[in-house]
């Protein structure tokens, strides 16, 4: 029977099949029936750090109000509240009862907004019990006198204030859009990152021609998209010293196999889950392990890398001549 085992993070997993962030992976009760399907892990729903500090603000405000309304709260009636932590502790809750319901590892997702925000709150998260932690940075560099070394740096300063306070495993989610991704993955791994996981999904923007309003929904990834992701795997594979996570476009098992093949340690998926529900994840993992069987490998740590930028006939498939092959063989 083939190994299906894999590392990521530091963590031991029984296959590459992951759920990732997602409304499915944000209850108990889906939580469950995702493990029960076959998750090998989880990633939890992102925490914005812009809605926990409006709950706190609205908590804020909410008390001042009953102060000014009832003349005996100056007296000392009402318990004093720590707003530091009030207001996040729903946010944080679904941690501790995953990790009390699943046997899986379960990866907290945080998605900042300030320095001091992100250090905090990965704090709370580590505190709660998570496995694992995966910054989920989501920064659109909109400014024209910012320049790309500021981006990057930013990204860095990051990893390192986070990682100076919390020891858990941490993963960057990181953007397709730097000039050099390999670079920036590399840089990120010797500030202190344990993984990078391609790519962030930026959700783009859209025009209501009948409002003129600047509209916002959310597209599912489709197959097509997970080519950008295969490439940068294949790149990155044995380049870097952390791990490599796949995610978007991932939607059968030949898709977590080519990815496999190309270097990743982990494969997620998201869309397939919402189209297909949680039992898709039994398919994937099963048509994984069907695939590798069926093709002589003995285990998932023999075929990982395989088909990388570093072990192909033709690592230039990877780059410019793929782009020339292309677009010359189109009929």
């Amino acid at each position: 029977m083939i190994d299906m085992s894999t590392r990521y993070l530091g963590l031991s997993l029984a296959h590459p099949v992951v759920a990732s962030s997602s409304p499915l992976t944000g209850s108990i009760d889906s939580l469950i029936a995702l493990e029960q399907a076959g998750a090998a892990a989880v990633v939890l729903p992102s925490i914005f750090e812009e809605q926990l500090e409006h709950e706190l603000h609205h908590l804020s405000s909410a008390s001042r109000d009953l102060f000014e309304l009832t003349a005996e709260a100056h007296g000392g009636y009402l318990p004093e509240l720590e707003f530091d932590d009030a207001g996040t502790e729903d946010q944080f809750t679904l941690i501790t009862q995953a990790k009390e319901e699943l046997r899986v590892p379960v990866i907290a997702s945080l998605n900042g907004s300030t320095d001091g925000g992100w250090v905090h709150y990965a704090s709370v998260a580590a505190d709660h019990g998570a496995d694992a932690i995966e910054l989920n940075i989501y920064h659109v560099a909109a400014d024209t006198e910012v320049e790309g070394t500021q981006v990057e740096r930013r990204y860095l300063h990051l990893v390192e204030s986070i990682r100076a306070e919390v020891d858990l495993p941490l993963a960057v989610k990181l953007s397709p859009f730097f000039s050099s991704p390999a670079n920036i993955a590399h840089r990120l791994v010797e500030a202190g990152v344990d993984g990078v996981v391609l790519f962030n999904r930026f959700y783009q923007p859209d025009i209501d021609l009948e409002s003129l309003d600047v509209t916002t929904d959310l597209v599912l990834s489709t197959p097509a998209e997970m080519r950008l992701v295969l490439r940068w795997m294949a790149i990155l594979s044995g380049r870097i010293s952390g791990s490599l996570a796949a995610t978007t476009g991932v939607d059968t098992a030949q898709d977590v196999v080519k990815l496999v093949l190309a270097g990743a340690d982990v494969v997620m998926t998201t869309s397939a889950l919402l189209r297909h529900g949680a039992e898709h994840l039994t398919d994937l993992k099963n048509g994984t392990a069907e695939w590798f069987g069926n093709n002589g490998y003995e285990s998932v740590a023999q075929a990982r890398g395989s088909v990388s930028h570093r072990n192909v006939a033709d690592p230039s498939q990877f780059e410019r001549a793929n782009y020339m092959k292309t677009i010359t063989s189109y009929k």
